[in-house]
């Protein structure tokens, strides 16, 4: 036989070989050496790590968040003061469950992406700094909406936005010639294009985190994180820490480089002066909810827990879990905004909500139910709610939720605790 005809399967297999170490290593070892600001930051009152992943920070709690009005330490603090806010798309999907990292945001937003399902955007600044067990921490991360964008708006000059693609001006393929026909996506609805028109994906300002602009280290995809294998739509989670450090390679940190201007100089903070006690008099110790009447799959009850003043959230009549704690979710705040729902504006069945204008809502916290408004200018403006006095209203601090509901849907709420 040939020497070379020999050689060519020697050769074959050492590059096989030396492949699939590369990737065993890539896979396990250079997704932990981020040089991101919590990594690099050391200080005297940060405990040692008890959990991987988790800093325990242990000092004294001078400083308040502006997103959710907790306390935190000045280590902490200086943290998140050289970022800006991060707002991801969570799927939820009955596939996707149990997410990561609905926990661990400031705010959490849900509403409709279509056919019944909601989606979530988390909005991650304070809660995230301490970090979590899992190196990919947020997902599985889905698609961006247009409505979602209008809301993300508010939270910096050039906010951090991370999805998986998004709605777009899509048109028919033909499946022998392969061209595309006209674009059969509403103008409306055209996520992807509304964020090249305000510059999210522009050099100096490119805070648009779309997952497929990303290297392997910000976002990848893991099929069977939960145990149980999913369908690929459903398996990509993204690093946190890792999107910090593409947001500060981009010029986008606390400051905007380009413009040398402060995320948050037009940011207003909601209050948060309302003592975290519990009612005297209880008014809403269960809540339940459906985003589309007849779709169980996707209801939402919340049970007040008097001893913590909070409230836990189930979802399809099961505990909600968030993977990265393996607890149940709960919440401070919960507000139910109504908007207005124009449902499947094209063949792609996409829906909108309004949710710049005003509109009515619901509060709920320290066991008590109150009636509300809301208010939101434009895009860029911060959303307002107020009581019935119009009187801006105060948050619990720690989480809150805001659950974007059709005008008209019913929301049921039971008074006392059980005891």
């Amino acid at each position: 036989m040939n020497n070379n005809t020999i050689k060519i399967p020697v050769y074959l297999g050492l590059f096989l070989l030396l492949t699939g170490v590369s990737y065993f290593a890539f896979d396990k070892f250079l997704p932990v050496k981020s040089k991101s600001i919590s990594s690099e930051t050391t200080n005297t009152t940060a405990s040692t790590k008890t959990t991987p992943g988790v800093i325990n920070f242990t000092g004294p709690k001078t400083e308040m968040c502006p997103m959710n009005g907790q306390m935190f330490t000045k280590e902490e603090k200086n943290i998140w003061s050289q970022r800006r806010p991060l707002l991801v798309m969570i799927e939820n999907h009955s596939d996707s469950r149990p997410q990561s990292g609905l926990q661990s945001a400031d705010v959490v937003y849900e509403a409709v992406a279509e056919g019944g399902i909601t989606r979530f955007m988390g909005v991650f600044y304070c809660n995230i700094v301490k970090g979590t067990p899992n190196q990919y921490d947020v997902g599985p991360v889905r698609s961006a909406r247009t409505y979602y964008v209008d809301l993300a708006s508010e939270y910096a000059d050039y906010p951090l936005y991370n999805h998986v693609g998004g709605a777009n001006c899509s048109g028919a393929e033909n499946a022998s010639t392969h061209y595309t026909g006209p674009c059969t996506t509403d103008k409306r609805a055209q996520a992807l294009e509304q964020i090249a028109s305000y510059g999210w994906n522009t050099d100096g300002t490119w805070g648009d985190m779309n997952q497929f602009s990303l290297g392997y280290k910000a976002c990848r995809r893991e099929p069977d994180r939960t145990g149980t294998e999913k369908a690929t739509e459903h398996t990509m989670y993204c690093s946190t820490n890792e999107l910090y450090n593409v947001a500060a390679q981009r010029g986008l940190t606390n400051v905007t480089a380009k413009t040398n201007s402060s995320w948050d100089k037009s940011f207003r903070p909601w209050s948060f002066k309302q003592a975290d006690q519990a009612s005297a008099n209880t008014t809403a110790a269960t809540i339940s909810m459906d985003f589309w009447p007849g779709d169980t799959y996707y209801s939402v009850s919340w049970k007040y827990d008097k001893t913590t003043n909070t409230y836990a959230r189930t979802n399809a009549g099961k505990p909600h879990i968030d993977f990265n704690t393996g607890a149940q979710i709960t919440t401070k705040n919960i507000v139910v905004e109504y908007a207005k729902e124009t449902r499947s504006v094209d063949e792609h069945l996409h829906n909108l909500y309004g949710v710049t204008g005003t509109g009515t809502g619901i509060l709920f916290q320290n066991g008590e139910k109150t009636e509300i408004t809301w208010s939101k200018a434009n895009r860029l403006s911060r959303t307002i709610y107020k009581d019935s006095a119009g009187k801006e209203i105060n948050f619990v601090p720690g989480q809150i939720w805001v659950e974007i509901i059709p005008i008209g849907s019913k929301v049921s709420y039971e008074g006392a605790v059980q005891s």
